[in-house]
């Protein structure tokens, strides 16, 4: 029933596109300066419905048609109408599907320009710095007709330049970033310190990456603390002697390990301890920590070492994750393991959930090309539907059965040849991988045959020199092996990309012309039908002389830069610059050469069947498996994809595949025959069925008990942000000193009166309050009576305190409250995120009580809540009560 709303509702939607279309007919014929004053038309008419909840529906059509336009003078692209279908379920807070190389980018425009009228803010978010800051500029080109500001945010930046990028009217950056901004926003000490606006709407790019893949692990940003390094050192020498199955058992699901009674006893003879479970001495976390690392932390898969760092490699994109660490000792584990300097450990100073994050914002879309089979936890978690958006032309793609082998090695074989075999026909190959291991043996294998190849995984650090690779993977006898997505957000196109490769070449001769073109890497055979083109040659020669000798104070990296500027049309109707139109000429016929061969080659790679896809192993998620599938086959593009596995595969042995090896080893099949069967796909498809499910457990799981914490962390972030912008606190500070008075007159009115003799004692001393009275004297006093005499002392007292700090020094007094109630704020806080990790460490052995662990772990964060908040107050009263101040003069 809901996809029949949802067709009905592309059906209705189709309706809006012809009225968008014919907008677009009349718009077309504005000049650049009246379809820049488009911008103010369309804002002053949203102050006209300024009532109106749904204000930006009337105007949805002449906006999106607006855009438009922009995007055809900017780049020379009409939009399809499924690609404003697309853009039309984005701006009504969905995910759109749309598979590879159906335009996401240009269709995320038409929603980001419509809602920045409102002048709130828009974030596009992406799964990289290099894909924001490629979808920045060129967004930058198509709104300068529009007369929009476009920011982006990278790692690199001060807080200045963040703040001024959030204030533009569309930002781009990470996911990544915007999460640790908004962390560091909720710990500045200074309002003018905040970078961002509050969250309104978002459109996130590669949405199952970003809110799925990632949203097992929260965004952490962490403080140094004192540890002693020897204690990993020893753990990991007691974990290399310990053998797996006798002294250890392994949980691969759960990436877990559990000393056995013997293993318990060895760890206690090798370190000299009576109990290894003594919580004062804490060896478990370390021995637990050290056989994690042995077992499941393995080199050049899910970390590389680089300058003697441990870099994380990221599971999902195969991409390293530079400045990112394991947190709870785990990188210090594996720096011990690798005999590399060990860092010291760190200390939550603040966090939050990818789910809690991104439900701040007021609307949440997002696109992908595949999103549909983890559609349930998007309409869970996020609120958000998934629709999905028909193909521009029918995709002709060929998934073929997958071959299983009963062996690793006869798998690997067996890609090799088949590589070899696409090679000698000139048929485009991409070959997915798991790992950086498994990427280098096929290409040793490869090797081994003589056939070229390009390499791509976590060794190659520059995304744009990836990005550049897929770009030409469609290319007749291209042969690319990618670990995972790399290269994502770049489309594969048969033939070649022309604009990639003609940039490619003025680089690669401008900044190194005494090096053969031939020599590099990337070099293959439409590249030498270029090289030996003689206009290509006379054009290059050009370029050297004009790029070298007319702009001599250009290094290398400003090369890169240079050139993309020039060959951009849209900055190039903004110079005046005779040098840049020069060579922006010479770029044009090189670009033009290169579309040429680039089109005859399409037409020999279609011939040949387009671009063949090969996995070599089934991961966790068909999602993943349908990303890799859909490199081939875009835009009614022939193509082919097969998997070949291996019964020795993770899936396989982790999640079953014993039916598989029975059948196998029944039928008496050698190595080298793989199967392919109904028994097969079923039990393929249950494998991946499991994976999903346990993940979808754990970030459920995840995000439930960060539920918990999230209410806590909006009161206290909301509590800061109001102390952090108000100027006078008196208030506040009066109102923590009554609140503390009221909660010890609770604790007074239940107690014995010895305890209500010392009760008075710590309030007085509490408030530093000086009174003629004697405790015996207001012990005989009724409770309102005493309520009301210590709220008039704290008031006198704290007068008497204000006054005294005005002679020391003017406005102190105020200085002192804000930084007193920001300083316990955030100490308090991290305490109290130390304390709730231990409790969700430990509560799950409550369930071995028949108790909830949830339940049980919202009534004891509830209690550590209000005991932090009590805290507290207490301490910032005691502090600005109590405190010497000396003043030098």
């Amino acid at each position: 029933m809901l996809n029949l709303i949802k067709y009905n509702s592309l059906n209705k939607y189709k309706q809006i596109v012809k009225t968008i279309n014919i907008y677009a007919e009349n718009i077309k014929n504005y000049d650049n300066e009246e379809l820049k004053k488009q911008t103010k038309k369309l804002k002053q008419s949203l102050q006209v419905n300024k009532s109106n909840k749904s204000k930006i529906d009337p105007i949805l059509p002449e906006a999106f048609a607006t855009a438009k336009e922009a995007i055809r003078r900017a780049t020379g692209i009409t939009l399809f109408d499924v690609q404003i279908l697309g853009a039309i379920i984005l701006n009504n807070g969905y995910i759109a599907e749309m598979k590879t190389g159906e335009g996401k980018t240009l269709a995320a425009i038409l929603p980001a320009y419509l809602n920045a009228l409102q002048e709130k803010g828009v974030h596009i978010l992406t799964v990289n710095t290099y894909l924001a800051k490629r979808d920045a500029e060129l967004a930058q080109s198509i709104f300068n007709f529009l007369d929009l500001k476009i920011g982006l945010v990278t790692p690199t930046m001060s807080y200045i330049d963040r703040k001024n990028q959030y204030d533009c009217d569309i930002t781009y950056t990470t996911n990544s970033e915007l999460g640790f901004d908004y962390l560091r926003d909720n710990m500045a000490i200074d309002a003018s310190k905040t970078v961002q606006r509050d969250f309104y709407f978002a459109i996130v790019d590669e949405v199952d990456s970003i809110l799925i893949d990632e949203a097992r692990t929260p965004i952490i940003i962490s403080g140094a603390t004192q540890e002693n390094s020897e204690k990993y050192k020893t753990a990991s020498q007691a974990a290399s002697i310990l053998k797996s199955f006798k002294d250890y058992e392994i949980d691969e699901k759960g990436k877990n390990v559990t000393l056995t009674e013997e293993g318990i006893m060895r760890c206690e003879k090798f370190l000299n301890i009576l109990n290894l479970y003594n919580v004062n001495s804490g060896w478990i976390k370390y021995i637990i920590n050290a056989l994690k690392a042995k077992e499941f932390f393995l080199k050049n898969k899910e970390y590389i070492i680089k300058n003697s760092e441990i870099i994380i490699v990221d599971e999902f994109t195969g991409r390293i994750m530079e400045g990112r660490r394991w947190s709870e000792g785990l990188h210090q584990a594996i720096e011990a393991k690798e005999n590399l300097p060990i860092q010291s450990e760190n200390k939550t100073l603040a966090s939050i959930t990818y789910q809690n994050l991104f439900l701040l914002y007021a609307k949440l879309s997002g696109m992908t090309g595949t999103a549909k089979t983890e559609e349930t936890e998007f309409t869970k978690i996020y609120q958000v539907s998934v629709i999905e958006i028909p193909t521009n032309q029918k995709c002709i793609r060929k998934d073929l059965p997958d071959l299983v082998y009963k062996s690793e090695y006869s798998k690997w074989q067996a890609v090799a040849n088949e590589c070899l075999d696409m090679y000698q026909k000139g048929r485009p190959t991409l070959i997915g991988t798991t790992s950086i291991d498994k990427s280098e043996l096929l290409s040793q294998m490869l090797d081994n045959l003589q056939i070229p190849y390009k390499l791509l995984n976590a060794k190659q650090e520059n995304a744009s020199r990836e990005a550049e690779i897929i770009s030409q993977a469609g290319q007749r006898y291209s042969i690319t092996i990618s670990t995972n997505m790399a290269g994502r957000g770049t489309d594969i196109i048969l033939g070649g990309n022309p604009i990639t490769m003609a940039k490619t070449i003025l680089k690669n001769h401008v900044k190194s012309t005494q090096k053969s073109f031939k020599s590099r890497p990337y070099f293959n055979n439409i590249h030498e039908k270029l090289y030996k083109s003689q206009k290509i040659d006379s054009l290059i020669k050009q370029a050297e002389t004009s790029f070298l000798n007319e702009n001599k104070n250009i290094d290398e990296l400003g090369i890169d830069t240079y050139i993309e500027d020039v060959t951009n049309t849209s900055n190039l109707l903004n110079t005046k610059s005779k040098i840049d139109r020069k060579n922006f000429q010479i770029y044009q016929g090189i670009l033009n050469e290169c579309v040429i061969l680039c089109s005859k080659e399409k037409k020999e790679v279609v011939e040949l069947g387009g671009l063949y896809v090969i996995g070599t192993e089934r991961h966790e998620s068909r999602r993943i498996d349908n990303q890799l599938k859909g490199r081939s086959g875009r835009q009614g593009d022939p193509g082919k994809s097969r998997f070949f596995l291996s019964l020795q595969d993770n899936i396989f042995r982790i999640f079953g595949g014993e039916q598989i090896t029975r059948l196998m080893n029944t039928l008496k099949m050698d190595d080298d025959t793989p199967i392919e069967s109904a028994i097969l796909s079923r039990s393929l498809n249950s494998a991946q069925k499991k994976v999903e499910g346990y993940f979808y457990d754990i970030r459920k799981q995840l995000f439930e008990y960060d539920e918990v914490i999230n209410s806590q962390r909006q009161a206290i972030y909301s509590e800061r942000k109001k102390i952090l912008k108000s100027v006078f606190i008196r208030d506040c500070i009066i109102e923590y000193g009554e609140n503390c008075i009221d909660e010890m007159l609770h604790a007074y009115a239940r107690a014995d009166i010895n305890t209500r003799h010392k009760i008075l004692v710590q309030v007085l001393k509490l408030l530093n309050i000086n009174t003629q009275f004697s405790i015996n004297r207001l012990i005989k006093i009724d409770a309102i009576e005493l309520k009301t005499f210590l709220y008039e002392q704290l008031r006198i007292s704290y007068d008497l305190r204000e006054e005294y700090l005005e002679q020391l020094r003017p406005a102190l007094i105020r200085k002192l409250e804000k930084y007193y109630l920001l300083q316990q704020i955030d100490q308090t806080w991290q305490d109290h995120l130390e304390k709730m990790n231990l409790l969700k460490e430990y509560i799950g052995w409550r369930s071995y009580g028949q108790q909830d662990p949830l339940i049980e772990y919202k009534n004891e964060a509830f209690n550590l809540f209000i005991s932090m908040v009590t805290s507290i107050r207490q301490n910032v009263i005691y502090l600005i009560m109590r405190s010497r101040l000396i003043v030098n003069i």
